[in-house]
């Protein structure tokens, strides 16, 4: 693993959300016993965007899913404003603290873009008055007019269903975002104004946003890269 900081990036430790402490994932099957990931320590700060990268079999959806509480760390821990996953609730996590945003969307069809949004207001239990019109606040913070929020979301294009799980991602205000491979499925035109959107939700509100990629374009914008190689890799230096 490797850490690469941008010559404007300083860092500052008070403002520290997520640190991965010597983080290693052991998994058993069939046919092996072996490491996903191994001894990975990486410090996440408020108000950074972050790109995570390496080539398949890194374990970089490992990592995620250690993140995002979905997997726990056989090895090592992974703190969060200060505890440890292993002390919290991870599904009160998953649904306050972090915001997930995936390559494929996970919108439902069959919804408008508004309901979509709305949906995540209420399986997150949010006492908002008007959903509507936050679940358009949303829309219009990520570059989407007023008159997309009674589309069905298979009428609108990949740029557009993107802009909309974002601002899903966003209902109940996470400290954290969690990108896998937001842009994958993008034109570059389009990835540039979906980093713009990342950016803006780092630098001007204090967002956490880390964005595991392939894309060199998403490296060139944030402001930190931690590399990751396989476990081979890394025992052979």
């Amino acid at each position: 693993m490797e850490n690469n900081k941008k010559d404007n990036y300083v860092s500052n430790p008070k403002n520290i959300i997520l640190s991965i402490k010597n983080a290693s994932y052991r998994y058993s099957d069939a046919k092996e016993d072996d490491y996903a990931l191994r001894n990975v320590s990486f410090d996440f700060e408020s108000g950074k965007m972050y790109a995570i990268r390496g080539r398949s079999g890194t374990g970089k959806t490992t990592l995620l899913s250690l993140i995002s509480g979905l997997e726990r760390c056989t090895e090592g821990e992974i703190i969060f404003d200060g505890k440890s996953l292993k002390d919290m609730n991870l599904d009160k996590y998953r649904n306050s603290d972090i915001g997930i945003v995936f390559q494929s969307y996970n919108l439902l069809p069959f919804m408008t873009a508004s309901e979509n949004i709305i949906l995540s207001m209420d399986a997150n239990g949010l006492k908002i008055k008007n959903k509507k019109e936050k679940a358009v606040e949303l829309m219009e913070k990520v570059g989407l007019k007023e008159t997309y929020a009674n589309r069905k979301v298979l009428r609108l294009s990949g740029g557009e269903q993107q802009r909309v799980a974002i601002a899903r991602s966003l209902s109940y205000n996470p400290k954290m975002i969690i990108a896998d491979e937001p842009t994958g499925n993008l034109d570059k035109q389009t990835e540039s104004e979906i980093l713009d959107i990342f950016k803006k939700l780092a630098h001007d509100e204090n967002k956490c946003v880390i964005i595991v990629t392939h894309s060199q374009n998403v490296c060139d914008a944030v402001d930190v890269i931690y590399d990751l190689k396989k476990v081979k890799e890394e025992n052979d230096k």
